[in-house]
């Protein structure tokens, strides 16, 4: 994860885990009736406005990310291997062209007319 977006996810995170304990708290002095209820419902209410925007910006900003700089993707093993079997083949190809012993098109190049076999 790219240190912009991981930033922001860190940044939503405590956003969210702050608003989670402040319903909890809120949830808490209502049950109770306590004079500090209403409050804090208001105010969970802010802080669940604040987390929502928060969680948007690690959205926007891994989108900007990605735009800017692209996608950063590992090759997974087999991709790997098929590639590595695909250059085996293409240096054995040349080699063999260089040879002479190459067959198809490479042994046909002082024929002068390559439309017949």
């Amino acid at each position: 994860m790219p240190d912009a977006v991981r930033t922001a996810a860190v940044r939503a995170v405590l956003i969210m885990s702050l608003t989670i304990i402040q319903a909890m708290i809120a949830f808490l002095s209502t049950l109770t009736g306590s004079w500090l209820a209403f409050p804090m419902v208001l105010s969970s209410v802010a802080s669940t406005v604040v987390a929502t925007w928060s969680v948007l910006d690690v959205w926007v900003t891994r989108q900007v990310w990605n735009q800017r700089n692209g996608v950063v993707s590992v090759p997974s093993s087999s991709a790997r291997q098929i590639r590595r079997e695909r250059r085996r083949s293409h240096r054995a190809e040349r080699a063999a062209e260089r040879d002479g012993t190459g067959g198809g098109i490479g042994g046909r190049r002082n024929t002068g007319d390559l439309s017949r076999a």
